[in-house]
């Protein structure tokens, strides 16, 4: 029985229940309470996460929970605790820490703080969510694996060990589907996907081999189907939308449009076959022509489309390999003015992106083994697991911000892709250097958006001499350090040859025609060496007109100097 009160309508209510729950079965191997009234003990913390890790496997759960906050004697009700209370970056912290000394880097899902009411008092309590260990790895904190005896935690035995490290991975997208049969595929879906697999392939005996081929046969070949019955993966990218309802809950991608005021403008819903839902949601999209200056140094903007559109379908056919489809939900393209944001339910593998920006990086496996293979052979996902670094590649060589993922959702992964630019001199800096490494591009882009770098980065970036600042207050500079050639700052001190800015006017002039001598000051001002003065500035824009003029190349249209505008001579009045 819940022996405590709170808002049964408020968001959060979900929390309590759980809660009450836990309290009425009180501790078992995969729920641990604790009092905590102050502070507790980050080792003993780190000693339980493993452990509950470890019987949540064993007991086929996908997580366990630590609760701080409840009295641990035999009538169990909400204390309160002051653990990390304060600032939420302090729990994120703590987060991080757990991690730094956990396998594979793995930390909780979630840490929930809940106000639980007690004999009129609200007591503060943490719910941390601790995730099973992996199929086939144990969970270790500080290289010790811990398990459950009663309420005590104990190494984790020999024999646990071995029934975790045995374990095989269950590929949901290789299952039959119950009921599912050939008929219940899409003729035109499967003729695609032979014609990407030929595609792919490009290798003539194959060619001849597959188009001899019955559809059974092909699908056989390529293990979609088993024995004359159709798996996941197969009614994912080929079934019939007609007899989608064969799945417990039918996958689907939903596209939706939102105005600058945030209103839902347009929507819609996609289902199987999935082989080709991505170039029907592409049409859905805007993609419009964004023009910027990605330097100080170019007369004329650059232009290019908001999105690329291999970078985009890279993400969306990703969604379709990765997304755990048990979970139920969908895929989303959220499309706003100047972002697009995707989702799929399911987690992010790797755990970190800085993980897949390393050079050389492999996944520890798929989630969806015979999905993603399948994926490959019709050319829907990169075969070489770079794409992820290929798309933030595409990102910086735009000069645009990083893709931001997002993995503060439940079981659910986002990911943002900017479709302008943030900040001016970040745009600068990678103009400046292409050369520039992913990995601190990255950092630096995390510095653009206001969000915290460690101070061993920071002091990299600065020692690089990309941010100005004091930590953790620090921003991109223009400035670029000798490392780097210091091309940005050198070409503000030193002077260009006259003829550079001659041909600026005249350009300026083919453009738009005609100009004042203000118009030239804008254009030439920023580009003018640093060390000459205002005065010196001014005169030399002079000097250069009026060497112009003399050479019969420009000319003013009137005899009013206050009126009077610069333009191209006409040669055919010469």
């Amino acid at each position: 029985m819940v022996n405590f009160e709170y808002d049964k309508s408020a968001p959060d209510a979900q929390y309590y229940e759980v809660l009450g729950d836990l309290i009425e079965r009180w501790e078992y191997e995969i729920v641990e309470f604790k009092e905590a009234k102050g502070n507790y003990n980050t080792d003993r913390a780190g000693q339980y996460f493993s452990a509950i890790s470890n019987e949540a496997n064993l007991k086929h759960q996908q997580y366990g929970w630590f609760v701080l906050g409840v009295s641990e004697s035999h009538e169990k009700y909400p204390v309160g605790t002051n653990f990390k209370s304060g600032a939420s970056s302090l729990l994120e912290k703590f987060k991080y820490e757990i991690s730094q000394n956990m396998t594979d880097g793995a930390t909780y899902l979630d840490i929930i703080e809940i106000g639980p009411i007690y004999k009129g008092k609200t007591r503060r309590v943490l719910m941390f969510k601790i995730p099973a260990a992996a199929t086939g790895m144990p969970t270790a904190w500080k290289n010790h694996y811990y398990a459950r005896a009663g309420e005590s935690i104990v190494p984790l035995s020999q024999t646990k060990i071995d029934i975790i490290r045995s374990q095989e991975r269950m590929d949901w997208s290789r299952q039959l589907l119950e009921g599912a049969r050939l008929e219940h595929l899409d003729p035109e879906a499967i003729k695609l996907a032979r014609e990407k697999y030929l595609e792919k392939m490009n290798r003539p005996h194959i060619a001849e081999e597959v188009l001899g081929m019955t559809d059974e046969q092909f699908l056989t070949k390529i293990k979609l189907m088993i024995d004359g019955k159709v798996t996941n993966a197969a009614m994912v990218l080929l079934g019939n939308p007609d007899f989608d309802y064969l799945f417990s809950t039918p996958p689907t991608m939903m596209w939706r449009l939102y105005g600058a005021d945030g209103s839902n403008r347009d929507y819609a819903i996609f289902t199987i076959p999935f082989i080709s839902v991505v170039d029907k949601v592409m049409m859905k999209l805007r993609n419009l022509t964004y023009r910027y200056m990605p330097n100080q140094m170019t007369l004329f903007p650059m232009e290019t489309k908001q999105y690329d559109l291999w970078m985009l379908r890279e993400l969306l056919n990703n969604c379709i390999a990765h997304s755990n489809y048990q979970l139920g939900g969908r895929i989303y393209l959220n499309e706003f003015d100047e972002q697009i944001t995707i989702t799929n339910p399911g987690d992010f593998l790797p755990e970190k992106v800085e993980k897949v920006l390393r050079p050389g990086y492999n996944p520890p496996f798929y989630r969806n083994q015979l999905l993603a293979a399948s994926m490959v052979n019709f050319n829907m996902i990169d075969t070489q697991s770079s794409g992820i670094q290929k798309v933030y590649r595409i990102q910086r060589d735009k000069y645009f911000p990083m893709p931001d993922y997002d993995f503060s959702t439940e079981m659910q992964v986002g990911v943002t892709v900017y479709g302008k630019s943030l900040n001016e001199a970040y745009m600068h800096i990678l103009f400046g250097h292409p050369e520039l490494p992913l990995e601190t591009v990255f950092l630096l882009d995390r510095v653009q958006k206001g969000r915290e770098i460690s101070k061993d980065a920071a002091d990299y970036l600065r020692k690089q001499k990309m941010i100005e600042g004091r930590y953790p207050k620090i921003y991109p500079s223009a400035a670029v350090s000798s490392t780097t050639k210091d091309e940005a700052q050198y070409i503000r001190n030193k002077a260009f040859d006259d003829q550079y800015y001659k041909d600026l006017i005249v350009s300026y002039l083919e453009t738009f025609k005609k100009a004042k001598k203000e118009d030239f000051r804008k254009l030439l001002w920023d580009k003018l060496p640093d060390i000459l003065t205002d005065d010196q500035k001014n005169k030399k824009i002079t000097n250069m007109l009026m060497s112009l003029k003399g050479k019969g190349i420009i000319e003013t249209d009137t005899s009013n100097r206050q009126r009077a505008n610069w333009v191209l001579k006409n040669k055919n009045n010469n």
